[in-house]
Formats: structure tokens, sequence, C-alpha cells
């Protein structure tokens, strides 16, 4: 084993589907009909899951060069599990909770105009959708596969 991070397959598969999936929010949101914004380059939510494809291209990557048997496909097959149901469920959930709190938030503000209430907006795009976190899926697998074919 050498101590040489960059002949690291598995994270640098992972790494490469994450800026990718972040490079490619912008132009998915702009056809969306939405505005390019470079904001997106670094936003969570968003077509496609950049934690997805990084999870995914992880898994995908350590099965095609240790197999499914190896005790770090387990462990990175787990994690990938937990990643996308948090991105579907638990972090889509905290979204919609703070636009509620946001649009509290503008009534108080509303009520007290002139009082020392400050109404401070909270993130809403926190969470993906299923075709979001598929998205993520399928670039985790195509960056997954094909990283070991050329850099192996």
């Amino acid at each position: 084993m050498g101590n040489n991070i960059f002949a690291n397959i598995p994270l640098i598969a992972a790494v490469i589907a994450c800026a990718l999936a972040q490079l490619l929010k912008p132009v998915f949101a702009k056809l969306s009909g939405h505005k390019f914004t470079y904001h997106q380059l670094l936003s969570t939510g968003g077509m496609p899951s950049s934690h997805t494809s990084a999870v995914i291209a992880l898994t995908s990557s350590i099965a095609s060069l240790y197999g499914v048997e190896n005790v770090a496909f387990a462990i990175s097959f787990v994690f990938s599990i937990i990643v996308m149901h948090d991105a579907m469920n638990i972090r889509m959930e905290a979204g919609k909770q703070a636009k509620v709190i946001n649009e509290w938030s503008e009534i108080l503000s509303k009520m007290h105009e002139n009082g020392p209430f400050e109404p401070t907006n909270l993130k809403t795009l926190l969470g993906h959708s299923f075709a979001q976190v598929l998205g993520g899926i399928v670039l985790g697998l195509i960056i997954g596969l094909a990283t070991p074919l050329i850099l192996k």
C-alpha cells in the first residue's frame, strides 16, 4: 500500500462525480426555466444530487475494482443508502419547514414594522426530489464505472 492519495481511484471517482454534478446544476436550472446564478455551483438541492452522485461513484468504483464481497463495498453501499434517504426525506422536510418559517417571519415582520423583530430567511432548497436523486445515481454510476477503466 502506497501513500499516494491521487492513486485512490474510488476517491477520485467520488470527487469527479460531485464536482460534475455541481457544474451541471446551473445547466439543469437554466433548462428548467430558472435564471443562471453562480451561487448554484455551490448550492445544495437541485438536479442532479451531488451528494448522491459522489456516494454512488464511490460505491460503484469500489465494486468495479474490488468486487461486491469486499468490506469497503459494504460500508460504502450502506453509507450511500443513508445519504440518499437523508437527501429525499430529512433534508427535503427541513426545507419545507424553513419555507413555512420564512412565511411566518414575513408576517411577523409586517406586524412589528417599527419593532425589534428582524426576519431572517432560512434556506429552503436543502433536499432533493426522487428525480434529482435518480439523476445523481445515473451520473454516479457513469463516473464510478468509467473512472477505474480510465485510470487503472
